[in-house]
């Protein structure tokens, strides 16, 4: 039996230690209504004691994490109490460094974003980068206005593959500078908040059941469009990481047995195939785009991607087929992961979604039920993401209300 690792926290000391599973699951369970439970209606759903909801009711209205928001009730019988989340019981920041932008927010306790910023990503040495990122957090800190004291921690999202007991990116295509730096220690020691550090891909997942509403619920798949494209999982409401934190890594899927050479030596794999990159790259071979972007940087590529978007909206045919033969293979490798995982649901999202989501949604949802294993047992619904693009950064801050509040199997050997 493998191991699914979680990221663990580095330095700092504002993430509180909630070790009790039952105070996890109850606060999770008003969580996910949104309209907010009575603690008759939380025991019916927990299955706990009416004594046990009422003690850590007490608790967590103590520690001002919920808040009771009225009553209701209907007939004979005493009006209950309705207990919903506090947004200002507690707050988490988050950054998602992409190799195009770093994006920065502010979290409250349901996702919602308080403060944002974005800057470009600069190319010079990480070390001076990552003192400017501290730099732009304090500032967003202090922009919010919210109580420091109530700031659980800092969640960084990088690109995979990442390396948990690090901190670290490894090797990222598009980062070079990057690999093997401890972002997670460095940012921690700049900033005094305790640190996370997950993938991207997997950050995404998070934001989506934290704060994606409907789309965030049961078992999915994150696909993630960005200067690479990724998947998160999540499989019963539970994120999955896999045993070195480096799950949905579909790269090398094969997706075009006669498409271009991989660096892997195979042919046709969503990297060499999918990317943003190497759409740009045909673009420019037919003429398409003017010019070209050979060993171009990120924001390049997304400064061209964008044009060649536009070219297809203007009703450019040959920027049309392109970007429509990119969902066809997209479809084709998100048709691996759901019929691998028999999810109920695809959700995409991430920095390059708003820009083909029209022409991926008109071709993939077919796709994937006609490729899909269980298709005369359920269907396989495609939506885009219900966070928003900036579903990266508010996924890093997601990371820290995760790993605070969510109930996890960890939190029973705790009591034990």
């Amino acid at each position: 039996m493998t191991e699914t690792r979680t990221p663990a926290p580095r330095r700092g000391t504002n993430l509180p230690r909630m070790g009790d599973f039952n105070l996890t699951v109850i606060l999770e369970a008003i969580r996910r209504s949104p309209g907010g439970l009575s603690r008759v209606e939380l025991a019916k759903v927990v299955g706990l004691s009416p004594q046990t909801i009422s003690n850590i009711s007490r608790r967590l209205l103590d520690q001002e994490l919920i808040v009771e928001a009225g009553k209701e009730g209907s007939g004979p019988g005493k009006p209950r109490t309705i207990l919903r989340l506090n947004p200002s019981g507690m707050y988490a920041v988050g950054v998602h460094l992409d190799p195009a932008v770093i994006t920065f927010v502010v979290l409250d306790l349901l996702g919602d974003v308080v403060r944002h910023s974005r800057m470009a990503t600069p190319g010079g040495d990480p070390a001076l980068v990552i003192t400017g990122i501290a730099e732009q957090i304090r500032g967003l800190i202090d922009e919010s206005g919210v109580d420091e004291s109530k700031i659980a921690g800092l969640g960084v999202a990088v690109p995979g593959p990442i390396d948990l007991n690090e901190g670290s990116v490894v090797e990222p295509p598009l980062l070079t500078r990057w690999n093997r730096v401890s972002i997670r220690e460095a940012l921690a020691e700049a900033t005094g908040l305790e640190t996370l550090v997950d993938k991207d891909v997997t950050s995404a997942a998070v934001a989506e059941t934290w704060a994606g509403g409907v789309s965030g619920a049961g078992s999915f798949v994150f696909m993630y469009m960005g200067t690479g494209i990724g998947c998160g999982l999540v499989l019963n409401d539970e994120v999955v990481r896999g045993t070195s934190g480096n799950a949905g890594e579909i790269g090398h899927i094969i997706v075009d047995p006669d498409g271009p050479e991989c660096d892997c030596g195979l042919r046709g794999c969503v990297k060499s195939s999918c990317i943003p990159q190497v759409l740009v790259a045909e673009a420019e071979a037919q003429g398409v785009l003017d010019g070209h972007a050979e060993g171009a940087d990120a924001p390049a590529v997304q400064e061209r991607y964008a044009m060649l978007c536009d070219k297809a909206d203007a009703g450019d045919e040959r920027a049309v087929a392109i970007l429509e033969k990119s969902a066809v293979l997209v479809a084709r490798a998100v048709s691996v992961v759901t019929n691998t995982l028999d999810v109920e649901r695809v959700v995409f999202g991430g920095p390059f979604w708003g820009r083909m989501s029209k022409y991926f949604l008109d071709r993939v949802p077919a796709l994937i039920t006609e490729n899909s294993a269980a298709r005369m047992i359920h269907g396989i619904d495609v939506v885009g993401s219900g966070v928003g693009e900036d579903v990266g950064a508010i996924g890093a801050a997601c990371l820290v209300l995760e790993h605070t509040l969510a109930p996890r199997a960890q939190r029973l050997l705790l009591e034990g």
